[in-house]
């Protein structure tokens, strides 16, 4: 760590690049001490970023699938190697509890790693028979996939590492070069990807960092030479962003209001602690935390009973503590507008069944019922360590209850019995199910985004590299 505040400007073509724009503090949630000075790089800054990403890609765009797995590799080795100093990064920028933020550098690594094992068997092309039509008999038609060129990414602060490499790794998987705008507690994790990247042998330019906020987020969706973005964040954040890029490729995944279904059949002591993980670990600043749970009628008090007990017994603390299950959240004003939200709920007639302490950054989690769907917890996604419990009569209205949001992420349901969860499946409009584990469960190797309001596009590992690349076809008359 350095030991004054420091001054983060982009890392452009393998070097760091000085620009001149306005200054934000960034202030450590453990403390609310000024650690850097964040420079925004706006249109400048993002034009020197995209132009050297451009001339990368023109340089590497005919590299060999055995190229871009050498440098996967390299990156997943480099990462792997210092996954202490990018957890330690992650837990004093962003609060998350060092235990976690130590699990998310060593995951970083696996996708990366993950990334590199899948793309020799990630489907090129194929062959399509065209002459299934008179006009194409004595024809030969076949498609293959090419990057776009340079992507955009656009990365949150809840996930620093994981959800960079989310997007990195898959773009250049592709074939593509890419210009990262990462959150701002997030850019000096981001900052030592780039180093960590360029030590490790990839070409200058094929990965870039741009500093800053609003204005260079737009600035670099809206770039004429930016071909694709991929965007993780809130859906207005990601509404303002798709109008800045128009109609080039637009991948997403925002918001959530994710609702866990409990079923009279379901093992009640499991579902608790899991839903409570869910909803609670890392201040439930995850775009999947459990929000929403709803529980059938016939078991709601013996379930909440548990519920209570599983969330109480989280450990409520600093983030450099390995024990620690809730740290701080990102900003004082995240804690207060989670407060806000229960005092918003409790003033429309909902109580408390486990009610929340606020020290400054650190809101301890909260349960509450009879929260009626007038109030913001059951309206808006809290982004915090807040779940509301609601009773429902039969599977009809769990199904009608969950999918009265906007939202659309991914979801859960807890139940014995085969025929419910398909059912669940075939009704719960969400892009992503689980059974019998918690919504914020997710794995790399499947596709991930939501329905609705909460995105478009997939991420996963093969799903976020066809997103990031696209069809090409080909026809001969012999």
């Amino acid at each position: 760590m350095e030991a004054g505040p420091a001054r983060l400007t982009s890392y452009v073509g393998g070097t760091a690049l000085n620009h001149d724009g306005a200054v934000l503090d960034l202030v450590r949630p453990q403390d609310g001490t000024v650690h850097a000075h964040l420079v925004e790089a706006g249109a400048d800054g993002v034009a020197a970023a995209v132009a050297s990403a451009k001339a990368a890609f023109a340089a590497h765009r005919k590299s060999t699938i055995a190229q871009r797995v050498a440098w996967l590799k390299a990156a997943q080795a480099a990462v792997a190697a210092n996954a202490d100093l990018i957890a330690d990064l992650i837990s004093a920028d962003v609060g998350k509890p060092i235990r976690l933020a130590r699990f998310e550098a060593r995951r970083s690594a696996e996708f990366i790693e993950a990334t590199a094992n899948a793309l020799p068997h990630v489907p090129a092309g194929e062959v399509i028979p065209v002459d299934a039509t008179a006009n194409g008999a004595g024809h030969f038609g076949f498609t293959r996939r090419v990057p776009y060129g340079v992507v955009g990414a656009i990365t949150p602060f809840n996930a620093p590492a994981n959800l960079l490499v989310q997007k990195v790794a898959p773009a250049i998987a592709a074939g593509n070069s890419v210009v990262v705008k990462p959150a701002p507690s997030g850019t000096r994790t981001a900052l030592a990807f780039a180093r960590l990247l360029r030590e490790a042998g990839w070409p200058e330019g094929l990965f870039n960092v741009v500093t800053g906020d609003r204005e260079t987020a737009l600035a670099l969706a809206g770039h004429a030479d930016v071909a694709a973005v991929s965007f993780t964040g809130g859906t207005t954040a990601g509404e303002a962003l798709a109008r800045a890029a128009g109609i080039k490729k637009f991948c997403s995944e925002l918001g959530s209001n994710a609702a866990n279904l409990v079923l009279a059949d379901a093992d009640l002591a499991d579902a608790a602690k899991k839903i409570a993980a869910a909803g609670f670990e890392a201040s439930g600043q995850q775009c999947i935390s459990a929000q929403r749970v709803l529980v059938d009628r016939a078991v709601l008090d013996a379930f909440a009973e548990k519920f209570v007990t599983a969330a109480a017994a989280l450990r409520v603390g600093a983030a450099e503590d390995p024990a620690t299950d809730v740290g701080p959240m990102v900003h004082r004003a995240s804690a207060d507008r989670v407060m806000a939200m229960c005092h918003d709920a409790i003033a429309k007639g909902a109580r408390y069944l486990l009610e929340p302490r606020q020290d400054g950054c650190i809101v301890s989690p909260a349960i509450l019922a009879d929260v009626p769907r007038t109030a913001r917890l059951w309206q808006e996604e809290v982004f915090g360590p807040v779940a509301i419990l609601v009773p429902f009569d039969g599977i009809d209205a769990a199904l009608d209850l969950a999918n009265d949001s906007p939202f659309g992420l991914q979801g859960a349901v807890f139940t014995a019995s085969l025929a419910a969860a398909m059912r669940v499946s075939e009704d719960f409009e969400v892009g992503a199910l689980w059974v019998n584990e918690a919504s914020r469960f997710r794995l790399d190797m499947y596709p991930f985004g939501g329905m609705k309001l909460s995105g478009t596009g997939r991420e996963g590992v093969r799903y976020a590299i066809e997103e990031l690349s696209q069809l090409k076809f080909t026809g001969f008359r012999p």
